[in-house]
């Protein structure tokens, strides 16, 4: 059975824009981070495409991946995900075949359904065009073709590209993805940190009918995990004031900056409200080192995750460092 000890740590990062910061200051604060996670020994470090959001910086993905792989030296760097129906897939290929000439062996492609953003900018973003439920999986496999060795015959060729052969993540928050994971043999990830009401059952769609391809032989399953870790319980609670507020700013359309902690602020919205913010956070890990560790051991337990990908999104940089080194020290056994 596997323990917390076995479990990877990798780190997903939306970029956020905080009160009072610029996009520089973001950015800056992510290659911080990275570098941080790197020297502690995480996995990958990705970050995810939005568009037209105040408070995230992200949006231009495989640039920022570029930078903060330049930046780094062996962590793995990816997107969390590029959303595709924003983008044809030979963009994305000959994007991320540029990246892992640039870097290679250490670039990940992960590959979202949704359009990362509202109907107004995602007709920006792709004009006219119509989007179907076929659209996704038949994309995904022209990305394979054109991210593969080139075959005989072939007209459109990546360049660069082809032959790379980037690993490609199919990653989802509902069972979709789960389902065409399974079906083309690749590994999955589950937007847990935001949407965890169907992760068992994506999970289990996901192992019991996976099929091994040239990619991989067993089923690889990484889970999104919110964390806000500190010295103790009563602090942990005060800097995830920050995650709540953007929480209900997502669920009342009211996007903003990262703000800073507030002060008792769950206790100033109504129960409902309450409800729905936890419910958002139903796997994260808020606490202090000890509640860390039984929340985190509880989800190895529950899911059998192959690997945590955490979000950490703490107001002062420095303490959203101190967050990880928790995290880690707790994974170590050193708390």
């Amino acid at each position: 059975m596997k323990t917390l000890d076995d479990i990877p740590f990798s780190m997903l990062d939306l970029v956020a824009v905080r009160q009072g910061g610029s996009v520089a200051d973001a950015i800056a604060i992510a290659l911080r981070t990275a570098r941080h996670v790197e020297a502690l020994g995480f996995t990958r470090y990705w970050v995810a495409e939005h568009h037209n959001m105040a408070g995230i910086a992200s949006s231009a993905t495989a640039v920022l991946i570029g930078h903060i792989a330049g930046g780094t030296r062996r962590i793995r760097v990816g997107s969390g995900g590029i959303m595709l129906p924003n983008h044809a897939p030979l963009v994305v290929a000959e994007a991320f075949g540029t990246l892992a000439e640039l870097y290679p062996g250490r670039i990940d492609l992960g590959l979202g359904r949704a359009p990362g953003t509202d109907g107004p900018t995602m007709r920006a973003l792709r004009r006219d065009r119509i989007e179907t439920e076929a659209d996704f999986p038949r994309d995904v496999m022209e990305l394979q073709h054109l991210l593969g060795p080139v075959q005989p015959g072939q007209r459109i060729i990546a360049m660069p590209g082809a032959g790379t052969e980037v690993p490609i993540w199919l990653l989802g928050s509902s069972l979709f993805s789960a389902q065409l994971a399974a079906e083309l043999g690749l590994p999955y990830a589950f937007a847990s940190h935001f949407a965890p009401r169907m992760m068992h059952q994506a999970l289990d769609i996901y192992r019991t009918r996976f099929r091994p391809s040239d990619k991989l032989d067993q089923p690889y399953a990484i889970i999104g995990v919110p964390l806000i870790a500190a010295p103790t319980n009563d602090e942990a609670e005060f800097l995830a004031s920050s995650t709540y507020q953007r929480i209900h700013g997502i669920l009342t359309g009211d996007r903003t900056r990262l703000q800073p902690p507030t002060e008792s602020y769950m206790a100033g919205l109504r129960p409902d409200e309450q409800a729905a913010i936890r419910n958002f956070l139903a796997v994260a890990a808020i606490g202090g080192p000890d509640t860390v560790r039984e929340r985190l051991d509880k989800l190895v337990r529950d899911t059998g995750a192959d690997e945590f990908m955490l979000v950490c999104d703490v107001f002062d940089p420095d303490l959203r460092l101190r967050s990880l080194d928790i995290a880690w020290d707790v994974k170590q056994g050193r708390t």
